[in-house]
C-alpha cells in the first residue's frame, strides 16, 4: 500500500504528546491561495509477524484490558524508540510467544490510515523454535495456537482478527489458486 500523503512537514508543530499519538499542525496553502490549518497524528510503527515451522502457522488468541473478548491476531506490537522493524518483530516474536527465528523476509509495508503518520511491517519468520517463556506485558492474556494454512486463511472471515491491514491479501489468495501458492511458499518456503 502506497502512502497516500506527504510526511508531517518539518514546520509543523507538536500540539499535544499523548501516550502513543501525537498531534501535529502545520499551516497550508490551499490551491486558491488561503491557508488552512493542516493536522496529522503520528505514533510509532509496529511489526507484526507472520511465524511458521513446519507447515504450521502460529496464531494469537488473545484479550487485552480494553478489548471485548478473545482475539485473533499475529504476533506482534509497537516498534521501540532508536529499534528497527526487523529488532522490533523479533522481540515482539520473543516476548509474546518464546519463539525465534534464523530465516526472516520483510513482506509487507504498509501505511494504513491516510492522516496518521503510521507504519505496519508485516514479517515471515520461517522455521521458528521455542526458546523460551513468554514475557507479557501486563495488559495482555496471549494463548498461541499452531493452525493450518486454510485455518488461518479462514481468519479473513473472522471480524475481530486484528491483522485486518493484511486481510485483503489473504483474500485475494484465497479466490486464486496460483496466489494461495506463491504465499505458501512465502510462508513455508520452496516444498
Amino acid at each position: 500500500m502506497k502512502r497516500r500523503r506527504n510526511p508531517i512537514p518539518p514546520h509543523a508543530k507538536m500540539v499535544f504528546k499523548g501516550v502513543m499519538f501525537d498531534v501535529w499542525q502545520w499551516e497550508q496553502k490551499m490551491f486558491d491561495g488561503s491557508q488552512e490549518t493542516f493536522e496529522r497524528l503520528k505514533r510509532p510503527n509496529t511489526a507484526q509477524v507472520i511465524a511458521t515451522a513446519g507447515e504450521k502457522i502460529l496464531t494469537l488468541y488473545e484479550e487485552q484490558p480494553d478489548s471485548v473478548g478473545l482475539f485473533p491476531s499475529l504476533p506482534g506490537g509497537r516498534i521501540d524508540e532508536g529499534e528497527g522493524p526487523l529488532e522490533g518483530a523479533k522481540r515482539e516474536l520473543l516476548e509474546e510467544t518464546g519463539y525465534e527465528s534464523d530465516d526472516w523476509e520483510l513482506w509487507l509495508e504498509q501505511n494504513p490510515a491516510s492522516k496518521i503518520e503510521w507504519t505496519i511491517y508485516t514479517f515471515v519468520a520461517r522455521n521458528c523454535r521455542k526458546v523460551a517463556e513468554p514475557h507479557l506485558d501486563a495488559g495482555e492474556r496471549i494463548s498461541p495456537r499452531w493452525t493450518s494454512f486454510d485455518e488461518f486463511m479462514a481468519l479473513t472471515e473472522n471480524d475481530a482478527f486484528y491483522a485486518k491491514e493484511i486481510v485483503e491479501v489473504l483474500l485475494r489468495a484465497r479466490l486464486d489458486a496460483r496466489k494461495s501458492e506463491e504465499l505458501q511458499q512465502l510462508f513455508f518456503g520452496p516444498q
